[in-house]
């Protein structure tokens, strides 16, 4: 094992996305940490608004509040598990699980496109779609409508989080419908599936 940052130069090849399972309110010192050993980090953000006693400020927050994205070779885990505030790399038993690059360029177009984020509950019923114009153009995921207004669900299926973009009812473009069954019922209120049929 080669000394300090060398040991990412050849390890690109087998690198992928993982979940870093942070403590809380740690997400942002740990992206850098990531950073500033030469680590690919994404940490998405969105804006909330915040009451205060007198007024309301927006401020913000992480999209998965614990988790912090980034791109390395799991055989060299270690270096990323020194860093203050990482509890682990999120799997299944032990053995870490890599997240679907997919997953992740559709969450991290998303943040780009500017369009109103928010974090949402995981579904798993729902007609799947692909937004053919506008900023998410090629980006596939669930389509719901919310008092009225339309939203792409995107998920990072590992965590069983989503997050839900607004998009406009014109970009959108069905995919074949892929129901599946859940292990629990859906318990969000107000949520509407949209039937793209």
């Amino acid at each position: 094992m080669t000394v300090g940052g060398d040991w990412l130069k050849d390890e690109k090849v087998d690198s992928k996305w993982y979940a870093l399972r942070v403590r809380s309110r740690h997400e942002d010192a740990v992206a850098k940490h990531l950073d500033a050993r030469g680590l690919e980090s994404f940490l998405p953000l969105y804006k909330s608004q915040r009451r205060w006693s007198d007024r309301f400020k927006e401020i913000e927050v992480p999209l998965f509040p614990g988790y912090v994205f980034c791109h390395f070779n799991i055989m060299n885990r270690l270096p990323i598990l020194t860093i203050p505030g990482v509890v682990h790399v999120v799997g299944t038993g032990k053995i870490p699980a890599p997240i679907d690059e997919s997953e992740i360029a559709a969450i991290q177009v998303a943040v780009k496109s500017g369009l109103p984020t928010e974090p949402w509950p995981s579904l798993c019923v729902g007609d799947r779609v692909r937004i053919e114009h506008g900023p998410l153009g090629g980006v596939e995921g669930v389509l719901l409508g919310v008092r009225g207004r339309q939203r792409l669900l995107l998920s990072v299926t590992l965590l069983q989080r989503s997050v839900a973009v607004q998009v406009d009812e014109a970009w959108v473009h069905p995919i074949a419908l892929q129901h599946r069954t859940c292990s629990a019922p859906l318990t969000s209120q107000g949520i509407l599936i949209q039937s793209m049929g």
